[in-house]
């Protein structure tokens, strides 16, 4: 049976493309506010502003995901994020981007994606058969992680050679072409070419019905999240993750880079971990683990080597090592974290469910984001990323004691533990299944800080 189904396939594409865009951003914008003599407070500011106005909008994003044509939302954030990159580049390359002026554009560009990370997770089962949804999120991921190892070494060695407005401008064009991904896969669904021609019954696309109802549709949504412990337990666990690692990787990383091996080495360092995860797409797509979510959740404590590495006064080849690790790791837990939500949550109220998943992942960048700079000039650099560790192994050992967390499986044709126990009965057939083809075994979501919904 396959899974490389048109629809897919330039699914696959054009999150590649976003991708590419998305992990080059962080790095040339870091050394743009760098280049104008900013410090790592106003690094933090300038990428935390994105991230603040993205968790605003993020909930709305998931109520028109699961009310509008994915493909369609997808279409318009790619669009909109390309016309805000292409400004940004366009001030930088000009020598006017003061600090206000990035903050502004950041925030803009913040708001176009609050829809498309809910939108893109839930459209995956709609372009393929039930019993692939492993599969086809680990090849997804994999088109994902090689469009991030491109993005994040050109970004270094663009801020490195020619400086961070390019980069910005490439950002542009590779928006520009994920948009029209998009609207070729929205057509390849609307013509069929989607999961049915897999040779399978397609999950059925969620059809609004009645006038749209935003607060209603939230708390149908919150519902949803709220019923399922293993969903919230592994979110509570990723605000401490991802928090850690927006501060540490994406913060104080480039600082530590500027101050010691430079920055077309920092570029590869992020590079190595993307090229992990690509591996690891490799060996989730063939693994059969029935606990695929226990596994991913344990490994998740492997984000604790970067920031020991960067504490230390590593080697380069030392830290890209525990890059790569790290990269494998997140891979693990981003497959098991899509197929089990896929698997157990109703199609037509899944990209609300992702949106809260998102929600409670993001939440955190801005906290650490804008705190990593006070905590290293305070405390001092070192103690701030080895407090990173700290909470990132206790986050994960708390998650795993979690009976659900360690009991959910996957690819057992039955409900399962994911399953809301005593929930209210859903009319939608989709409810609670599992598919029998899949086995599950890591927002996001993915690299550097990592959402659990990818």
């Amino acid at each position: 049976m396959t899974v490389l189904t048109p629809a897919f396939r330039r699914l696959v594409l054009a999150r590649s493309l976003s991708w590419f865009g998305n992990s080059m951003a962080p790095v040339v914008l870091a050394f743009a506010v760098l280049d104008a003599g900013g410090s790592a407070v106003e690094v933090g500011l300038v990428v935390g502003v994105r991230s603040v106005c993205n968790v605003v909008l993020l909930l709305f994003g998931g109520v028109l995901a699961d009310r509008l044509p994915r493909a369609l939302v997808l279409q318009g954030a790619a669009l909109l994020a390309a016309l805000v990159q292409g400004a940004v580049g366009a001030a930088v390359l000009a020598g006017r981007s003061p600090l206000a002026v990035l903050m502004l554009l950041g925030a803009v560009q913040g708001a176009a994606s609050a829809v498309s990370v809910p939108a893109s997770s839930a459209l995956i089962p709609l372009t393929v058969s039930a019993g692939a949804l492993r599969r086809a999120n680990a090849l997804s991921r994999m088109g994902m992680n090689a469009g991030m190892i491109a993005g994040t070494s050109l970004g270094g060695l663009l801020a490195a050679v020619v400086g961070p407005g390019w980069g910005m401008v490439l950002d542009a064009a590779a928006f520009l072409a994920a948009a029209v991904g998009y609207r070729l896969a929205g057509r390849a669904l609307r013509s069929g070419r989607g999961a049915a021609s897999s040779g399978a019954v397609p999950v059925p696309v969620p059809v609004p019905v009645g006038r749209a109802r935003p607060w209603h549709e939230l708390r149908e949504g919150w519902r949803e999240f709220a019923s399922r412990t293993w969903v919230w337990v592994v979110v509570a666990q990723f605000f401490v993750v991802n928090a850690v690692a927006a501060g540490g990787v994406q913060v104080l990383g480039p600082t530590v880079a500027d101050a010691t091996f430079g920055r077309t080495a920092w570029g590869l360092v992020l590079a190595a971990q993307m090229a992990g995860a690509l591996a690891g797409g490799l060996l989730v797509a063939r693994s059969r683990a029935r606990h695929a979510l226990r596994i991913g959740v344990a490994v998740v404590a492997l984000d604790a080597l970067p920031l020991l590495a960067l504490a230390q006064p590593a080697e380069v080849w030392l830290l890209s090592a525990a890059m790569f690790i790290n990269g494998i790791a997140i891979e693990q837990f981003g497959v098991a974290w899509d197929v089990s939500l896929q698997e157990n949550v109703p199609p037509a109220r899944l990209a609300r469910v992702y949106s809260y998943d998102a929600l409670g992942s993001t939440l955190a960048l801005p906290v650490g984001e804008m705190a990593a700079g006070p905590l290293a000039e305070r405390f001092g650099t070192r103690a701030a990323l080895l407090g990173g560790v700290l909470l990132v192994v206790v986050a994960t050992a708390a998650a795993l004691s979690s009976r659900e967390v360690r009991g959910l499986t996957t690819g057992t044709g039955s409900t399962g533990s994911g399953a809301a126990p005593g929930a209210k009965g859903d009319p939608d057939p989709g409810a609670g299944r599992e598919s029998p083809g899949a086995a599950g075994t890591e927002g996001g979501p993915g690299g550097g800080a990592v959402l659990p919904g990818g």
